[in-house]
């Protein structure tokens, strides 16, 4: 992507484009599937969506994965029990998704794995289907942390479910 497009895209959009993609329904029933998906197994997973970066960041050639590491620290997903944070992160003004996994769930699957789960989320965007696409990956994320974390006994909720607006 032409440098100076990405430049004047951030710079001339804003969290109005966050409602343009997701209803507050749409974001209540995100919040609502990752609290459901976390009653059964020990991951905590957080959505973050972030509508542009700033002027600083651009400058200095920062992409979508590394200020989702940088988002992944900034709430701390990384400070769970078991190392068993997963961050959905979507910046929407370069059209990216990124999945950053803790350590202890990225020693058993992978960087290749996520990129499975980008691959079909992009697939439902490209109809519109934002709010799907994001449960679509809450799902398969679920299916793989109850057979890497399966629940057992009183597992409490470490990182709130509430989807980050950035």
């Amino acid at each position: 992507m032409n440098k100076i497009i990405r430049i004047l895209r951030h710079l001339f959009l804003g969290n109005w484009l966050v409602r343009s993609y997701f209803s507050k329904t749409d974001l209540v029933k995100i919040k609502e599937h990752i609290a459901k998906s976390e009653l059964q197994h020990r991951s905590e997973i957080r959505f973050a969506i972030e509508s542009k970066m700033d002027f600083s960041q651009l400058l200095g050639n920062l992409d979508s994965r590394k200020r989702a590491i940088d988002v992944f620290s900034n709430l701390r997903i990384w400070d769970t029990e078991e190392n068993s944070g997963v961050l959905i992160y979507l910046l929407l003004a370069d059209h990216k998704i990124e999945i950053i996994a803790d350590r202890g769930i990225h020693s058993v699957l992978g960087h290749d794995y996520w990129g499975k789960i980008i691959k079909e989320i992009l697939e439902y965007f490209k109809r519109k289907e934002y709010c799907d696409g994001i449960i679509y990956g809450i799902d398969e994320i679920t299916a793989r942390m109850i057979e890497i974390f399966p629940k057992q006994g009183d597992d409490p909720n470490e990182l709130s479910d509430e989807v980050v607006i950035i």
